[in-house]
């Protein structure tokens, strides 16, 4: 009897390559520390997995797999192993917010397959990080499975409990740009992420995903209370994604935080993208002004006439302050072909390479490189995306002969192409193809209106910050009088952990005679602190130039860096108050900034991130007396102080308030 279990045992392990085994259907990982525990495996046919930190639950057992053109693709699997691998390893950033970011993770895979039909194979890859777990199905080259279609993909987060979770909805919202609400996660409708979870005073966790290449942006609907479900953005076919294998999915990544600061100095998401594929010597951070404000204010338009904002002598001028005052670059939009009519429906009028009759785009280049400044192209597409693709080699070949080496891209339409949405795998297509090409002509890009972040700046480090947020112009416009005070004390918590952010600070006028009642809803301090609370390499002066003139805040805009050796969070409570410090990656010199929501607070900053035994000087700007967002938000003090490692800065902050603070060392 023994020998025939023996040799059954060994004729069905044929089907796994004729050596003996037995695979068993569950295994578990554990992260670098130990703290975080992953179980995966197949139960019933069905791939599932949980988290853990400690014995306390994450995530709980959840779903994955898929439905294909083909039918399910989520039961009836077998484990045939689990390989194991790890690596710990320090890369450097050519720009970021530190220098240096450690990849230590301990990897499992499972490798399945079905038991019966064609016998597909799917992998599943688990890496566990000390901050958080990623996973990513791979479709290995088989000869049962060529090309296919996602129909669905049926990945789960089931959390343990009905907390608040800070998220902004997919449904009816366009270009990412909803609030983020903080509601109990049964009572969300369709989500988009990065999603933010307040599980208990000493748990936090981010949903997000990484590495999106040839694939449908992510969303999350919960089902039957707090189980979190994956919903694709589709094609018009209705179908999620065209594949053909060998493939691999994007990361779906949890970060795992003990702090709420701790979700922001994590790097995971970097760490799951591949490392840099260009030359990055090229590539440049700083600050630069731009005629955008003018048009929200109703002073200029972006379609020629008497009003129009992009002509050569206007942009000379804004030339001149650039170079007065220390910025890098000038922002001009409206300056090319195709703005007049309604170029959000006839965007393929766009020409990105034929500037308007008067907006000399080549003397404006000489004269900009004369003065040490460059002009920053704009292209909008009115999500004419073939129309774009069409031009790019043309007018990024362009851009390098004149010494333009960044360009702000713009898609005002739900449709590319009028047909396909923008966060569908056809828009993640065309994006990266835009930033692809960008690289190849030394193009830096500044993308609004794309797909969510997730980590390509790794990949394409000149791929420098994307919109997908409710930013600055909403202050301008918007129904509803402007983003609410606590909504850039989220946003790092949020929008900001899926990578840079081109929010545009820095507004010093608040008076709105276009949409009257309609402003920011801080203070002018607060918008200094935007500088140091909203990454981005490249930071943008935003308001109209002769709003800065003679104005005590722009010698702050005027010092700071966008490019940071080390980042701290020195204080947060998600959505109420923020405090984060930051070190210049050229020099000696600390930045901090400090915001509050509605609710006036002081805030208590120490600073113990200063080298011990050194001295520095501190010049704060603060709010001054009286300062209210709602009454008078433009009282501005700055104090200057001599500060050392051992000092506590109290710093009273009005109701959605702020500081920004400049620490630089004394010579002994």
């Amino acid at each position: 009897m023994k020998h025939f279990i023996i040799a059954l045992l060994t004729l069905c392990s044929w089907g796994l390559g004729g050596t003996f085994a037995i695979a068993k259907s569950t295994d578990r990982l554990t992260s670098p520390d130990g703290a975080l525990v992953l179980t995966a495996g197949v139960k019933d046919g069905q791939a599932w997995y949980q988290l853990q930190r400690g014995k306390e639950e994450v995530i709980n057992p959840s779903h994955l797999g898929f439905v294909l053109n083909t039918g399910r693709f989520d039961s009836n699997f077998r484990v045939l192993s689990f390989t194991r691998d790890s690596k710990d390893e320090t890369w450097e950033q050519p720009w970021g917010e530190c220098r240096y970011v450690r990849n230590h993770y301990n990897e499992l895979t499972m490798h399945m397959q079905e038991k019966g039909g064609n016998r597909r194979l799917l992998n599943i890859v688990f890496r566990l990080f000390d901050d958080g777990l990623a996973f990513r199905y791979e479709f290995p080259k088989q000869t049962a499975l060529g090309e296919f279609q996602i129909m669905d993909e049926l990945t789960e987060f089931a959390l343990p409990w009905d907390v608040p979770m800070w998220s902004a909805k997919t449904n009816g919202t366009e270009y990412y740009e909803a609030l983020f609400t903080r509601e109990p996660v049964s009572e969300k409708d369709t989500l988009s992420t990065p999603a933010t979870i307040e599980a208990k005073d000493n748990l936090y966790l981010t949903i997000h995903e990484a590495n999106l290449t040839d694939y449908a942006s992510i969303n999350l609907t919960p089902r039957d209370g707090t189980r979190l479900v994956t919903a694709l953005t589709p094609w018009q076919s209705g179908v999620k994604v065209y594949a053909s294998a060998p493939f691999v999915t994007p990361w779906r990544t949890v970060i795992v935080a003990s702090k709420p600061g701790d979700l922001i100095t994590s790097r995971l998401e970097l760490n799951l993208n591949e490392p840099c594929r260009i030359d990055t010597s090229w590539l440049d951070t700083g600050r630069y002004v731009g005629i955008w404000w003018g048009m929200h204010m109703g002073k200029y338009t972006w379609e020629k006439g008497p009003c129009h904002g992009a002509t050569t002598e206007n942009t000379k001028r804004y030339i001149d302050f650039a170079a007065q005052h220390g910025f890098k670059g000038v922002l001009v939009e409206g300056w090319n072909e195709g703005w007049d009519g309604d170029w959000t429906r006839i965007g393929n009028h766009f020409r990105f390479a034929k500037a308007y009759p008067d907006y000399d785009l080549e003397e404006l280049c000489r004269y900009a490189a004369a003065k040490g400044v460059r002009i920053i192209a704009h292209n909008e597409t009115g999500g004419s995306a073939t129309n774009y693709e069409n031009q790019l080699d043309e007018a990024f070949s362009l851009y390098q002969r004149l010494g333009i080496n960044s360009v702000k891209t713009g898609y005002v339409n739900v449709m590319l192409d009028g047909k396909e949405l923008q966060h569908s795998q056809f828009g993640v297509r065309h994006y990266r193809k835009v930033v692809e090409t960008a690289a190849k002509y030394h193009q830096m890009v500044v993308n609004h209106e794309g797909a969510m972040p997730t980590g390509l700046r790794r990949t394409y480090p000149n791929l420098m910050a994307t919109e997908c947020v409710r930013g600055q112009e909403y202050n301008a416009w918007s129904k509803d009088g402007g983003n609410p005070p606590y909504h850039e004390v989220i946003l790092p918590f949020t929008r900001g952990l899926a990578g840079p952010i081109d929010f545009t600070p820095g507004i010093m006028n608040f008076e709105n005679k276009a949409v009257p009642g309609t402003h920011p809803q801080t203070t002018v301090a607060k918008q200094l602190s935007l500088y140091l609370l909203l990454y981005s390499p490249w930071q943008m002066a935003a308001d109209m130039i002769e709003n800065y003139e003679h104005h005590p805040a722009l010698a702050f805009i005027e010092s700071c860096p966008t490019n940071w050796e080390e980042t701290q969070v020195v204080d947060a409570k998600i959505g109420h108050y923020l405090v984060i410090a930051r070190k210049d990656r050229d020099s000696s010199r600390w930045f901090v900034g400090g915001a509050t929501d509605e609710e006036a607070r002081t805030l208590q900053v120490p600073l113990s991130f200063l080298d011990a035994g050194a001295r520095y000087r501190a010049v704060v700007f603060q709010d001054g007396p009286g300062a209210d967002y709602r009454t008078n938000p433009y009282p501005l003090t700055v104090l200057r102080q001599d500060v050392t490692s051992a000092t506590t800065l109290t710093i009273p902050v009005a109701p959605s308030g702020g500081f920004a603070i400049r620490i630089e060392q004394l010579s002994e």
